[in-house]
């Protein structure tokens, strides 16, 4: 049997710069690489060496994106829950849902765009 991990998830944003800031901050991660997208507008990946989100904009392609259906979340597992909860709250977004049961503690919030991530620490 073949053994797979997650490479990626690409997201539809209004601000790419401003998604990929926080997220930068929120995990330690970096940026892997940016540029057009093949089907037009401009990607961010931004991550580990492993993994990464594509922080997408469609801007010029014309019409609102559909949120929601069928993504629920983004799972974003950090060491210091309190301090990604500070993170957060600087960049004007609102932390919801706290919880602590097996395997960790987490909350969830949603960004500019209505994505919503939900933040674990299993510290």
């Amino acid at each position: 049997m073949a053994n797979g991990f997650l490479e990626h998830v690409n997201i539809t944003v209004s601000d790419p710069e401003r998604s990929s800031a926080l997220l930068q901050r929120l995990c330690g991660w970096h940026e892997r690489w940016r540029g057009p997208s093949q089907l037009g507008g401009w990607t961010i990946h931004v991550g580990s060496e492993r993994d990464y989100l594509a922080i997408y904009t469609n801007e010029g392609r014309g019409g609102p994106f559909a949120k929601g259906t069928p993504l629920n979340h983004v799972g974003l597992v950090v060491d210091d829950l309190d301090a990604a909860e500070v993170v957060v709250k600087e960049a004007g977004l609102v932390p919801f849902n706290h919880a602590d049961y097996e395997p960790g503690r987490r909350f969830y919030f949603f960004d500019w765009d209505g994505i919503e991530f939900e933040v674990v620490s299993y510290a």
